[in-house]
């Protein structure tokens, strides 16, 4: 995950063969997300909660953006506490029942089927994420230190806990009526105990850390990370509360902007390290992984619209769609794609060159992949996203498939670089 000679102990990182698995998988649902976006473009006419769109979001957020997120942190975790993973086969176990219950789950999205499928497949998914939790407790209980980037992991990891739990119950109160409400009415709740949880509390705590290594910047503020931190989590309190307890609309604001708060606290984070840089030239990854820190602002602004408009039915529903696709679509995707192509590249270059650096000429890890077709797949990546916005906006499905295919190729380019990096013949 780092370059040779930043100052890592290759003996703290973890086994390629635990990390490759994780991203092979990302990657081919990043492509299966997107040909279902265009297989059901015409669900982004209608309402938001559709058997399709269910189907489209979880191969995003769980086959995309989580199975790249679980193969980074089992080869970051371990450096941020400067010990070991505690156990290989853990992580072997969250994969494979995270791979299997993510297939069943869409399949039965897909269909609207939440029978034995859908079951199975949310217990497995459970399962995954309880192993990979007991491996990461255990890691920071045997190391030496820990920092604030690992507890923003750790409490990541028991907000996705919280959020997939409340998952199954939902899958399962369809069949049974365990709740007292339909499992629609509690579709807010889980979908941003996961966002919110998941996904933004581990992008802020792997990336004040990974930010400044690639900018080669000696930029630190443990203070502000730890505000960012309290922040967030006492933001999604708050938000759980009001909606479990009592649905004020005021609370959901005040959360929101507490949220919100904290993103703008990250992105001035991120500024501070790249303006006290010393590598002055940045590379294209870094940029794009820079600008999705801004990117994280463009759901919060159209989640203010959400509210501003919820008594305009039509707006509501188009605002509601374009909320969710900038972030799996938008954020999530832009910060994987500049966060893949600088770790990737060093975990392969580890396991194909690490000991012959410095006796004979080894490659820079930017070298295993192409630099062009990287700048081909942003090209296609930003035309598509836009593309598709406009396409909700005007509920259009020629322009819905245009953008959608626009992705589509940007999905292919991204899995030609990854296969390339893997081919990589030492």
């Amino acid at each position: 995950m780092f370059a040779p000679g930043a100052g890592v102990n290759p003996t703290k990182t973890t086994s390629h063969k635990v990390i490759i698995p994780f991203y092979v998988y990302a990657s081919l649902s990043f492509v299966a997300g997107c040909v279902l976006l265009f297989a059901s473009s015409a669900s982004f006419t209608g309402p938001h909660f559709q058997p399709h769109l269910l189907a489209v979001t979880h191969v995003m957020a769980l086959g995309w953006g989580s199975m790249m997120i679980l193969g980074a942190s089992h080869q970051l975790v371990p450096v941020l506490i400067e010990g070991k993973l505690y156990s290989n086969t853990l992580a072997y176990l969250s994969f494979a029942l995270a791979g299997v219950g993510i297939i069943l789950m869409v399949w039965a999205f897909y269909h609207f089927d939440f029978g034995l499928a859908a079951q199975v497949g949310s217990l497995m998914i459970l399962g995954a994420f309880l192993s990979y939790l007991v491996n990461i407790i255990v890691s920071m209980s045997k190391a030496n230190h820990t920092n604030v980037h690992a507890t923003f992991v750790l409490a990541g990891t028991l907000w996705m806990i919280l959020t997939i739990s409340l998952g199954v119950l939902l899958i399962f109160n369809f069949n049974y009526n365990l709740l007292s409400f339909s499992s629609v009415t509690y579709l807010p709740l889980h979908a941003h105990l996961g966002i919110i949880g998941w996904f933004l509390m581990l992008v802020l705590g792997v990336g004040s850390r990974l930010i400044p290594m690639f900018l080669i910047s000696k930029y630190s503020n443990e203070k502000r990370l730890w505000l960012i931190f309290y922040l967030v989590n006492a933001g999604l309190l708050l938000f759980y509360a009001s909606f479990i307890v009592k649905r004020v609309q005021s609370l959901y604001i005040l959360s929101s902007l507490m949220i919100v708060s904290a993103i703008v606290l990250f992105i001035q984070f991120a500024f501070k390290a790249y303006k006290a840089r010393i590598r002055k030239a940045v590379d294209p990854q870094v940029k794009i992984a820079l600008g999705s820190s801004w990117m994280m602002l463009l759901p919060a602004i159209v989640l203010g619209m959400v509210f501003a408009t919820s008594v305009l039915s039509v707006y509501f529903e188009k605002l509601v769609l374009i909320y969710g696709f900038c972030i799996f679509f938008g954020w999530i995707s832009a910060i994987i794609f500049g966060m893949t192509f600088k770790t990737l590249p060093f975990i392969l270059w580890n396991k194909k060159f690490h000991q012959k650096a410095g006796i004979a000429r080894t490659p820079n890890p930017k070298e295993l992949f192409s630099q062009p077709v990287f700048r081909i797949m942003v090209g296609f990546y930003f035309t598509g996203f836009v593309i598709f916005i406009t396409g909700i906006l005007l509920a259009n499905v020629i322009v819905l498939q245009t953008g959608a295919a626009l992705l589509i190729v940007c999905a292919v380019l991204f899995n030609l670089n990854v296969f390339k990096m893997l081919r990589y013949k030492s």
